[in-house]
């Protein structure tokens, strides 16, 4: 009872914070349940039976958990209209307590600490088909253009549990994955980590297809991609040695898909070099065709893009410099260090995976482009920023934020501004993907991070960008020679420096704070402009009044 009544009290106390209303199942989606915090998943072995034809899964998931202290009841979710048909531990069925999507299975033999046990779950059913992947989530049940099924998973905002059960909460990864999935034997599946082989039952006229991963693994990173590949290969030389480079498209798109992916090596040569090795060696990375736009999983990164530059052909910021490379390739790929290198623990926190990614498409202009170019391209993204709601979302309720994407890539790009040093700035990108290594991690930490790394503290602006929805507004004017200064539309102790020039060709850097400043202006004093790099607006007040 006191269990439930600290649940009930924490809903009420979310709820009332956020303003807006949650169900009892986001609560059980969404935080970390006496049910979950209990085990710590270390593998999952999926073994599934996909039926294109009557768009239906069936299998089994056998997972491997060890016990950080002892308790009676595990958490799984599996999302209707998927059904578990049986759970087993040891061979004995047991009983399970059903709340919405969220399973609590009823563990008979004593759960001991620092015990790694097993249970196997069983489950079948038509998932849900997305009817706007990768943004909805579920199954996309299509056709080639020779009329052959074509078949992949796409559940980033949903959930993997869409389509396999398991602990379905993003700060819990497993330690290693195993997939061995059936498929008509006309078709191949492509999935997470190394082929390690293929079983052909030409009774059945069906191949298996075995893939391990050896990585941790976030569970909405898994997928299965079904179609009529062919397969092409390619090293790269990066910094850990010979990366395996593995390409799967559709028969009559090989030739095209062999010059296009030349953006592949563009990408890992500019991402290591920003952001350190690729993060999953042993695993190796592949792009895989898709019949929709594309999404980051993990080692297994799939593309729908049309072979097209841009994002379907456009540049999303205007600027031109969206058409030198394919959208999908860079942006999907930049997730393998932030989303599945490194993983927010709350949905809330999505903008590590969304900024950070959104941000590393302008570090690939800035490598291969110079540094100008990569500021107008994230520059340019700013008339698709909303400012409706915060960057981060409400916790402990599977709710992300808003304007993870432009604002928070060009939220980033203020904070390369203030640290004016890009080899600083380069080592706090190498040095969160390498201290933060194959991690999950909360806000706080990034923030910490690069406070410490920086010896600055930015945590008002950090709370300014990520916790408020307004933008600083830069307010000044001129009199009796002297320019007068502060910042306006901002939380209480803001105080960001500004870097500004005079007109004269010449910068300098302001101190700016909430109550205003003054200085001396020098001879040379024509106009004053502040620099565009900074996410801010301007206003001269004597002027604008």
């Amino acid at each position: 009872m006191k269990s439930l009544m600290s649940f009930v009290m924490l809903s009420l106390v979310v709820t009332s914070l956020c303003g807006q209303e949650f169900t009892r199942q986001d609560y059980l989606r969404g935080s970390i349940t006496a049910a979950r915090k209990w085990w710590d998943v270390q593998h999952y072995h999926l073994q599934i039976v996909v039926d294109p034809e009557k768009k239906y899964i069936s299998g089994s998931n056998l997972m491997r958990y060890k016990v950080l202290s002892p308790y009676h009841e595990l958490q799984i979710e599996m999302q209707q209209p998927m059904k578990i048909t049986r759970v087993l531990q040891d061979g004995e069925e047991l009983s399970i307590r059903q709340e919405g999507f969220s399973h609590f299975i009823a563990l008979k033999k004593p759960q001991t600490v620092d015990a790694v046990n097993e249970i196997l779950i069983e489950y079948s059913g038509y998932p849900q088909e997305s009817k706007m992947p990768p943004w909805e989530g579920g199954i996309t049940w299509g056709r080639d253009l020779n009329g052959k099924h074509f078949v992949a998973s796409s559940c980033q905002t949903e959930g993997p549990s869409l389509w396999w059960p398991n602990k379905d909460h993003p700060y819990d990864e497993a330690e290693s994955l195993a997939m061995s999935v059936t498929v008509p034997d006309d078709l191949m599946n492509v999935s997470n980590g190394r082929l390690q082989k293929i079983d052909h039952d030409k009774k059945a006229k069906t191949k298996t297809f075995h893939w391990v991963v050896q990585n941790p693994i976030n569970s909405y990173g898994v997928n299965i991609n079904i179609g009529d590949y062919v397969h092409f290969h390619e090293k790269y030389n990066g910094e850990k040695g010979q990366l395996d480079c593995d390409y799967y498209v559709l028969s009559y798109n090989l030739e095209k898909a062999k010059e296009h992916f030349k953006d592949v090596p563009r990408m890992l040569e500019a991402f290591e070099h920003w952001f350190g090795p690729y993060p999953f060696y042993e695993d190796g990375y592949k792009l895989v065709e898709v019949p929709y736009l594309g999404m980051e999983h993990q080692s297994s990164v799939t593309y729908g893009n049309g072979y097209l530059k841009g994002y379907k052909g456009r540049d999303f910021s205007g600027s031109g410099w969206g058409l030198k490379f394919d959208f999908i390739i860079i942006h999907e790929s930049g997730h393998e260090w932030f989303a599945n290198n490194i993983t927010s623990q709350d949905v809330a926190d999505l903008w590590i995976h969304e900024s950070f990614t959104n941000y590393s498409e302008s570090l690939f202009v800035d490598y291969h482009y110079g540094k100008k170019a990569g500021s107008e391209y994230v520059i340019g993204s700013r008339t698709r920023i909303r400012n409706q709601k915060t960057i981060i979302g409400p916790y402990n309720v599977y709710k992300t934020g808003d304007d993870i994407y432009f604002k928070g890539a060009n939220f980033l790009h203020t904070i390369r501004q203030i640290i004016d040093d890009d080899k600083v700035w380069r080592e706090i990108l190498r040095g969160l993907n390498r201290d933060f290594y194959h991690q999950t991690v909360r806000t706080e930490q990034i923030e910490d991070y690069i406070n410490k790394r920086t010896k600055m503290d930015l945590r008002y602006i950090f709370d300014q960008y990520l916790r408020d929805i307004r933008i600083p507004n830069f307010e000044y004017y001129v009199r009796d020679g002297r320019l007068f200064y502060r910042w306006a539309n901002t939380i209480a102790m803001f105080n960001m420096p500004l870097r500004v020039s005079f007109g004269d060709g010449k910068s300098l850097w302001l101190d700016p704070i909430t109550s205003w400043r003054s200085m001396a202006l020098p001879k040379s004093f024509r106009q004053l402009k502040a620099d565009k790099n900074f996410y801010i607006s301007t206003q001269n007040i004597l002027e604008d009044n």
